[in-house]
């Protein structure tokens, strides 16, 4: 199983998009700082939203095309399913 997920550092705040093939190591290690860069730098660890999918392509291919959307657009997007911004870490079942 593949996922997008968007990371962010507060309601409201930075915002990040990836995707991975192991949704819960990749947050830990964002939470983490394991890999230094964006996230690590702006302290962008909170999983507010996420979305599954069968193929690694089709993943990459929808994290192209959140990361080309404006903000509002990302906003809207998270808080469709998490409108209290919570972490969703947590009630991760991967």
């Amino acid at each position: 199983m593949f996922a997008v997920y968007i990371l962010a550092s507060r309601p409201y705040g930075t915002l990040y998009c990836g995707h991975t093939d192991d949704l819960s190591r990749r947050v830990w290690e964002h939470r983490e700082k394991i890999r230094k860069g964006f996230t690590a730098k702006y302290s962008v660890d909170r999983l507010v939203w996420y979305e599954l999918g069968e193929t690694r392509e089709g993943a990459f291919a929808r994290e192209r095309q959140i990361k080309k959307w404006n903000r509002a657009w990302k906003i809207e997007l998270i808080e469709t399913r998490n409108p209290g911004w919570t972490d969703l870490y947590e009630t991760l079942n991967c």
